[in-house]
């Protein structure tokens, strides 16, 4: 049997036994009625999830959960490694928290996620931010409360990472932070190598849940009141490929979406080598999976596209755009790109701008390049300037925000089924959110946020809808 393909694991009644210790410990170490704990989530809805399953341990060992680091008794920052930008901000944040070490002893303050899983970043943690006293890579969260236990009873620092074991493990308790909007993780890890992304070194391989785990666990959210499941992955349509008996992840929204209840079923990231005929089937017959799909293209130049290791071109990429503008109607589409990869020439860069008139996107997420320590694109060699990225990368924002006013102005009267979201503190209008993963401005009771609600469009302001309920 391959190494990948192998049963989850539970999490061991040891970590249940460190959970109850620990709130023993707190309750000495805790400044107020209860202990206290800060969590700070950066990068993508996998971190998000990732922390809503530390909440549940910690909620678990007695601690309740504040917004502000002042009030913590244990702070923890758990970070992201794709951009530099996001680096930089966990640096600055952690580099604050020296005064309230100071102040008060007996904090403890952690960092864990990505970031921690590359050797050098842990290095400099260690030698340069000494007041941080525990470190753990995402491979380590099934033990996180044997790590927190060692941190607060050893007196010493402790560090882990790098020990992947290739496992899931399943029965970590989670604390969400939604109560209608909610991550549902399907498979963890990455295969496909893109020579800019550092996620494969530190999320490791791909492994996909049990199917079945996974429809008792969404069956849970939809009974629960959830009206937003949103399923994760860093490539969701290979899923189940690492799996005993390989389940498609066509087949595995189908027999979610044939659960009953009123909700919407949302999945990311999609990658574009991967993207089935049989999965656009499934979108377009289903009762509840949303008509919008995220599928990052990255560049539209074939040249650029075999530099990134993305195995499909721009012929692929367009085909199945057209097959699933053709099987969902008017399905809202999304994509990622990065400007500015080292090698990319003006002429690269016209071709990503002719794509996006042709397939008119409903919004980008944009990037301008950012080099990780690791990846083989790092070493590549980038002539062209910043400030000549930063040109090109205006261009695009100009070209999409052109197009995404034309396709919201065409949506100006018709009338929309949307999920109030949360309500603005300074107008207080509601948000709303469309199928197509569209914002809805409009006037209404705070009350119905968590609702499903028909609104008619009366306006257009570019990535934005303002309409009125019906």
């Amino acid at each position: 049997m391959p190494e990948t393909i192998m049963k989850a694991e539970q999490l061991s009644p040891q970590q249940s036994e460190y959970m109850k210790l620990t709130a023993e410990i707190m309750e000495i170490r805790k400044r107020g009625e209860r202990p206290l704990a800060f969590i700070r989530t950066y990068g993508c809805q996998q971190n998000v999830a990732d922390s809503e399953k530390i909440k549940g341990m910690l909620a678990a060992s007695g601690f309740d959960f504040v917004e502000s680091p002042e009030d913590a008794d244990f702070i923890l920052f758990n970070t992201c490694a794709v951009r530099e930008h996001a680096e930089d901000r966990v640096f600055g944040n952690v580099g604050a928290l020296k005064n309230l070490k100071r102040k008060h002893p007996q904090i403890l303050i952690a960092l864990c996620g990505c970031m921690m899983e590359q050797e050098h970043i842990a290095n400099r943690i260690y030698n340069s931010f000494p007041f941080v006293g525990l470190v753990f890579g995402t491979h380590s969260l099934h033990h996180f409360p044997e790590l927190l236990y060692r941190s607060l009873t050893d007196g010493r620092r402790v560090f882990e990472r790098g020990n992947d074991d290739k496992k899931i493990y399943e029965g970590i308790p989670v604390r969400r932070d939604g109560s209608f909007k909610g991550w549902l993780p399907i498979m963890y890890g990455c295969n496909n190598f893109c020579t800019y992304c550092i996620v494969p070194y530190v999320r490791g391989r791909e492994r996909s849940r049990e199917k079945d785990v996974i429809l008792r666990e969404a069956r849970q959210m939809i009974e629960g009141g959830f009206r937003d499941i949103t399923l994760l992955g860093q490539n969701v349509n290979s899923y189940g490929k690492t799996l005993a008996e390989p389940v498609s992840f066509a087949q595995l929204i189908r027999e979610i979406d044939a659960i009953d209840g009123d909700y919407w079923l949302r999945f990311m990231t999609s990658h574009p080598k991967d993207c089935s005929r049989e999965l656009i089937d499934a979108i377009a017959e289903s009762r509840h999976i949303s008509k919008h799909l995220h599928l990052p293209f990255q560049s539209g130049s074939d040249r650029i596209l075999k530099a990134m290791n993305r195995h499909y071109d721009r012929k692929k990429y367009l085909e199945t755009v057209a097959y699933a503008k053709e099987r969902i109607g008017n399905v809202s589409l999304t994509s990622d790109i990065i400007v500015g990869f080292p090698g990319e020439t003006y002429e690269d860069f016209k071709q990503t701008l002719s794509l996006i008139r042709e397939v008119e996107f409903t919004s980008l997420f944009t990037f301008i390049y950012s080099p990780r320590k690791g990846t083989p694109a790092a070493a590549y060699d980038d002539p062209v300037s910043a400030e000549e990225k930063g040109k090109w990368f205006q261009e695009l924002l100009d070209v999409q925000e052109e197009i995404a006013a034309a396709r919201c102005a065409s949506m100006v009267g018709q009338t929309e089924r949307v999920l109030i979201e949360s309500v603005k503190e300074k107008t207080g209008e509601l948000n709303a959110r469309t199928s197509g993963n569209i914002i809805v401005e409009l006037e209404g009771d705070k009350s119905l946020i968590g609702t499903f609600q028909n609104a008619k469009i009366t306006r257009a302001r570019n990535w934005i809808l303002k309409g009125e309920l019906t």
